[in-house]
């Protein structure tokens, strides 16, 4: 699952943590869809990890029992309230449009952003670090690239392989006494 990380460093007075987008793939293309996910104010890894648990929500919400990967989501992410939105997509059989609201509560996404913040902490540190680093040229949107393993995109919740993959990624290595 990729998302592209956006920030904005001045919110037009809203108090939104932030906003989570999907952009379908081109019916041409065989990519898969893409999240856009829009930080306002200054950043934490926390906030990042709650707009990441926000796209990684969303899509299981917004799919709950039908089989629409590709549906477009729009979700503003609110101190407090959770990720409230809407998903939309066409029915494969009638053609017609299908829109279902969306509200994801906070406790369901500060679940997932702990095993977010365990499990890839580092990169999210980094890719801030990025996103707030001093020389990018005037006027220029700041936005990085994030993947998330096939894993974290289908269930929300990575196995033990998974997350031994990304220990040695980010260079620590954890003993596992139950393996």
């Amino acid at each position: 699952m990729d998302v592209l990380v956006m920030l904005e460093e001045t919110p037009d007075h809203s108090p939104v943590l932030a906003q989570v987008n999907s952009v379908p793939s081109p019916l041409a293309n065989q990519r898969p869809s893409r999240d856009v996910v829009t930080l306002y104010g200054v950043p934490s890894a926390e906030s990042l990890a709650l707009a990441l648990a926000a796209a990684l929500e969303s899509r299981k919400a917004a799919v709950a029992g039908e089989n629409q990967p590709d549906a477009v989501r729009h979700l503003g992410l609110w101190p407090g309230r959770g990720a409230i939105g809407d998903a939309a997509w066409r029915d494969g059989s009638t053609g017609q449009l299908v829109t279902r609201d969306l509200e994801i509560p906070l406790s369901v996404l500060s679940d997932t952003a702990k095993v977010i913040l365990t499990d890839c902490g580092q990169a999210l540190r980094r890719l801030l670090a990025g996103l707030l680093m001093p020389d990018w040229p005037e006027g220029t949107r700041r936005a990085i690239t994030f993947s998330f393993a096939p894993v974290f995109a289908g269930a929300g919740v990575p196995n033990e392989a998974l997350l031994a993959s990304l220990r040695e990624a980010d260079g620590v290595t954890y003993d596992n006494e139950e393996n």
